[in-house]
Order: C-alpha cells, then sequence, then structure tokens
C-alpha cells in the first residue's frame, strides 16, 4: 500500500480527531472511499453537499474533509434518486472520498472552537466553555479575553469582519455601547452552553433559538449578564477548515507525505437572501 494512501491520511485526521471523542448520535469517519487509493488533494468543507462535490470534481480532489455529517441518522439507499445519494454516485464515479470530523473536531484541542474564538479576536489562552470529564484541555466551546476592552458594537462589527460574509451577518441582543473584553464563543449550535456562559460579557454562537435567548437576555438585563450575538452556523464552522488543512497537511508532510489542500469557499448556509418586513 502507498505510504499517501487514503488509510494514512484517515489515520492522520484521526490522530488529531479522535472518533471517539465524538457524541454517541453523531456519525464521523470514512464515508466512502478506497482506504488502497492515493490522495494527492484534500478539500476541506463545512458541509456535504452537491455544490462542494462540484467545487471537488473540478479541482481534482482525492478526498473531502467535511465538518457536518452526509448521513447523520442514517440510511437504507445511496440511490441517486435523492440529492445525498446523487453526491454519493458523483464522489464515487470520480473517486473522491468522503470523511467526516464532527464533535470530535468540536472538543478537540485546537478544535472548531479554537478556530472561531481567533477569527474574532480573541488573544492569549483560551479555555473550554465545557471542558470534557477526562480532559480539561478539551470540550465545547472556547472563552478567552480580547487584547483591550471595546464596546458591544465595535465587537459586533469586528466579529463580522473576522467571518465569511453571509446573507444575514450577525444579531445582537445587549446594549451597543457596553463594554466588553471577556468573549466566550462555540461553534454551531451553542444555546445548550447558554449557562456556562454566563461568566462571559458576550457569548457569540450560532442558532440561537427564541425562547432560550430571549430569556437569557432577559436575565442579563437584570444582573448584569452577557450580551448575545447570533451568527450563521455555517460561518461560525468555517475558520476551523483552514486550521485542519494546515495541521493534516503539517502532519503528514512531517512522515514524507505531501498533500495539497484547499478550503473550500463555498457558501453552504442554508440562508441566501434576507428581506426587511414593512412597518
Amino acid at each position: 500500500m502507498s505510504p499517501s494512501a487514503l488509510s494514512a491520511v484517515v489515520a492522520e485526521i484521526e490522530s488529531l480527531y479522535d472518533p471517539t471523542w465524538a457524541e454517541s448520535w453523531d456519525a464521523v469517519g470514512l464515508v466512502c472511499g478506497d482506504p488502497t487509493r492515493p490522495v494527492r488533494k484534500i478539500l476541506f468543507a463545512v458541509d456535504p453537499v452537491t455544490a462542494v462535490g462540484d467545487e471537488a470534481a473540478g479541482w481534482g480532489a482525492d478526498l473531502i474533509v467535511t465538518h457536518h455529517p452526509l448521513y447523520l441518522r442514517g440510511t437504507t439507499t445511496v440511490a441517486a434518486t435523492t440529492p445525498k445519494g446523487a453526491l454519493i454516485h458523483r464522489l464515487i464515479k470520480n473517486d473522491i472520498a468522503l470523511y467526516t470530523a464532527h464533535t470530535n473536531a468540536d472538543v478537540a484541542d485546537p478544535g472548531v472552537s479554537d478556530a472561531l474564538a481567533r477569527a474574532v479576536g480573541l488573544t492569549g489562552d483560551l479555555r473550554p466553555l465545557r471542558p470534557s470529564p477526562d480532559d480539561p484541555r478539551r470540550g465545547l466551546g472556547r472563552v478567552g479575553d480580547l487584547a483591550a476592552p471595546m464596546t458591544l458594537r465595535a465587537f459586533a462589527d469586528q466579529a463580522a469582519r473576522g467571518l465569511p460574509r453571509t446573507a444575514w451577518g450577525l444579531r445582537v441582543s445587549g446594549d451597543p455601547g457596553r463594554s466588553v473584553r471577556t468573549v466566550a464563543v462555540s461553534g454551531g449550535a451553542g444555546d445548550s452552553l447558554l449557562g456556562e456562559a454566563r461568566g462571559a460579557d458576550v457569548f457569540l454562537t450560532a442558532d440561537l433559538r427564541h425562547h432560550p435567548a430571549s430569556e437569557f437576555a432577559e436575565a442579563g438585563a437584570f444582573s448584569g449578564g452577557p450580551a448575545l450575538i447570533d451568527a450563521a452556523h455555517w460561518a461560525t464552522e468555517w475558520p476551523w477548515l483552514a486550521d485542519a488543512a494546515r495541521l493534516v497537511s503539517s502532519g503528514l508532510a512531517a512522515k514524507g507525505i505531501n498533500v495539497e489542500t484547499r478550503v473550500s469557499a463555498t457558501v453552504t448556509d442554508a440562508w441566501t437572501t434576507t428581506a426587511q418586513c414593512e412597518e
């Protein structure tokens, strides 16, 4: 077997994002691909969707590494009569393997939230919002400090510049003029971490639901708790792709395996445009 075979690349990925760290409900690992085939080009993307498959095929990728699973809840068919089945057919026809690192990448050190924290301007040491019981260096979310205090409005503007553009940008809850320095972040849906974020000045995450966010904001206004920033799910996880590409390629290079990596710039956020309601 070639030292640059898919199996060697998978082993390198899993040394960084151990599949045993994934949640019990998650589906991580190799989705399709021949472990004996060589890998020369790897595309990193958030979502395993048609546009990403097209990008991989056009670039001549041998492997796509995505954050989100293709089949999270399992399936009984990969017929090309569905979008997911059609994608599997496209990948196999083009000898493109697909690998997923999801919640195991969320809790890794460094992982998804580390990349998000750096993208929005956090400096210095980061610590998990919810540490893993078996290793306090790992866990969900991150909390850290800005280099200097700034207003919530200024931080929101800074975060928007640090994240990829999406149709609806950022939503902010809190006094725009309040001072913030300690920032909590969580890539992807983060309202399960609202309790852990109470010690920060602001919590930036995605997919905040109305009732938890409303109750959290009301309690914060009463007691001086954190402001909230809600970003697009895809945008909060996209910064991790460059980190993963760098770590995987450098780890392989140290073993004498040279691969070309590319971070997909295809915006796969589900929301594509906005419209304001008339007053």
